[in-house]
């Protein structure tokens, strides 16, 4: 089943259990992944859609952030309650023990030894992850190398 088709047969169940915030943050990742596959000109590959998600992820805890520095609990909360909502259609993500095995075989295949190797160690690292078909966080990968390298 594609991310579409789940999103609206999960849009029809919170119809009718009147569930206001889920049905709006449904609609507006269909809306996203709809206007994403007019710009590409066809319809998108689970990467793309995963890609897509996480952007969304990425633009709600910005906004998390912004509300709470503001002081704006109340529009935060609802941030957070549509960040749950949107996790639910990510995969999983890779847990930091297999970032740091595969960053560690890495370095040792490449021979890397300083962070003038980083750019070809996250380049591998990055690549062999995203073949699990799991979530790979960019920031964490690059901790991890810049860990390693110094």
């Amino acid at each position: 089943m594609s991310l579409s088709e789940r999103l609206q047969a999960e849009l029809v169940v919170a119809m009718k259990a009147r569930e206001t915030t889920r049905i709006s943050v449904i609609r507006l990742l269909k809306s996203a992944i709809q206007n994403k596959e007019i710009e590409v000109g066809e319809p998108l590959s689970t990467e793309q859609e995963n890609q897509l998600l996480q952007t969304m992820v990425k633009q709600r805890n910005e906004s998390i952030e912004t509300f709470e520095k503001a002081e704006r609990q109340d529009l935060a909360s609802k941030e957070k309650e549509e960040l749950a909502i949107v996790r639910t259609y990510l995969p999983e993500e890779v847990s930091l023990d297999e970032v740091d095995r595969i960053v560690v075989a890495v370095v040792a295949e490449l021979g890397a030894s300083s962070s003038k190797d980083m750019g070809g160690v996250m380049k591998e690292t990055m690549a062999r992850l995203k073949t699990t078909g799991r979530i790979v966080d960019g920031k964490v990968v690059n901790q991890v190398v810049r860990s390693k390298l110094s």
